[in-house]
């Protein structure tokens, strides 16, 4: 029994066409076939202006099978797609986290470097590591924590040699300063206690800064760019504290001049704080120029040390041995100094003073060299006035 129907065929690039009176008496057995379908189908239609379009659908069908096991990925395959999602994982660094991946990538970080890190050569340093270009490796990466900056101080790097060596200096000058301030009344007085404290403070300011800003200036440039400035300012007020007392006894007897020196070390220790506040004071380029700038406030106690030898006398024995203490402290200054300004020995044998005996260390041993020179010079000053007792010249007004 023939009957009529319409049936209606659709595909994603077909556009849809209506058959009619087309012979629907085939067997369910011959339509389980897409292929045989559609040549039914195909054979039956009558119109002859779609021919185009049935060739099309048939080379659709006639295309289309069914599933089986060949058609399974194989290994190589799904090694494939994986590194397709890795390349993807790269590309997209926005990507959503896995669900047992943490979220908080900072912390991460933290935690991978405080875990394990390793030296690098100067080049692949950021731009606001790279300080001296004579030191080839050994380098520290950037570390954003705290607690791996200072557990750095045990590794070996550039900076190790330039932490210990103000660290030790710093928790000696502690010690000193215990020792001398813990003296009982009798033996030290309190005005004397007060001036040799302010040497002390000095001398513990500048070396603890010095050993905090090279133990964190790996941290991130805003920490390295404030300890830098921490740093200078230490160093200033390490001058100005060694001023203290050496203009103190020097002048024991002599009031004007003592008040006026202090007065003018105060305002240029004031003065060189300030350009050590300045953001590109830290910059290597400008290494002359801060050790000119230091240089220039030690040696600007020439000036009173020339009086102090007119006033007590070129030849008598207290001021042969006050100025022979003060000329060696000088020396050492200025030739720790000029070792930092010039970057020797580095700058001869460049790569070879990575971690050793490279100019910035030397200069830190020649600071505490002279800074214990120079305590040893006010103590024996200090004796000689206890020694002579009070002053025989009256103290006279101060004019101007």
């Amino acid at each position: 029994m023939a009957t009529e129907s319409s049936v209606t065929l659709v595909n994603h690039d077909i556009s849809v066409v209506d058959y009619s009176k087309i012979r629907t008496n085939e067997s369910a057995s011959d339509l389980d076939s897409p292929v045989h379908s559609c040549n039914e189908i195909i054979s039956g239609a009558r119109s002859d202006e779609d021919d185009d379009i049935f060739d099309e659908v048939k080379m659709i069908l006639r295309k289309r099978r069914a599933w089986d096991h060949a058609d399974a990925l194989s290994a190589n395959d799904l090694d494939l797609l994986g590194d397709d999602d890795v390349l993807a994982e790269d590309e997209d660094e926005a990507g959503c986290p896995l669900p047992s991946t943490p979220e908080d990538t900072q912390l991460i970080e933290a935690e991978v470097w405080e875990a394990s890190w390793k030296v690098c050569h100067y080049k692949n340093l950021p731009k606001w590591l790279q300080d001296n270009d004579f030191l080839h490796r050994g380098h520290r990466p950037p570390l954003p924590s705290f607690t791996a900056c200072f557990k750095s101080i045990f590794r070996l790097h550039t900076e190790t040699g330039n932490i210990w060596t103000h660290l030790l200096g710093c928790v000696a000058f502690i010690g000193v300063a215990a020792y001398f301030l813990s003296r009982p009344s009798v033996e030290v007085q309190v005005q004397e206690k007060i001036i040799f404290g302010a040497f002390f403070a000095g001398a513990i300011i500048c070396l603890g800064f010095s050993f905090a800003f090279h133990t964190v200036s790996c941290h991130s440039v805003e920490i390295g760019r404030l300890f830098s400035k921490l740093d200078y300012c230490g160093i200033a007020l390490l001058i100005m504290g060694s001023f203290v007392p050496w203009l103190y006894y020097g002048f024991y007897c002599h009031y004007q001049p003592k008040v006026i020196y202090l007065s003018v070390v105060s305002v240029l220790g004031c003065l060189s704080i300030i350009v050590s506040l300045w953001d590109k004071f830290s910059e290597p380029t400008l290494r002359p120029l801060r050790a000119g700038v230091f240089m220039s406030f030690g040696l600007s106690g020439v000036i009173p040390a020339i009086h102090y030898g007119y006033m007590e006398g070129w030849f008598s024995q207290i001021s042969q041995t006050s100025l022979g203490w003060l000329a060696l402290m000088g020396l050492l200054y200025i030739s720790g100094a000029l070792l930092y300004a010039l970057r020797v020995p580095e700058r001869w044998f460049p790569g070879k003073f990575d971690i050793w005996f490279q100019s910035h260390q030397l200069f830190h041993i020649l600071v505490i060299a002279a800074a214990f020179v120079h305590y040893h010079g006010i103590s024996e000053m200090a004796m000689y006035r206890v020694t002579v007792g009070e002053c025989r010249v009256p103290h006279e007004p101060i004019t101007f």
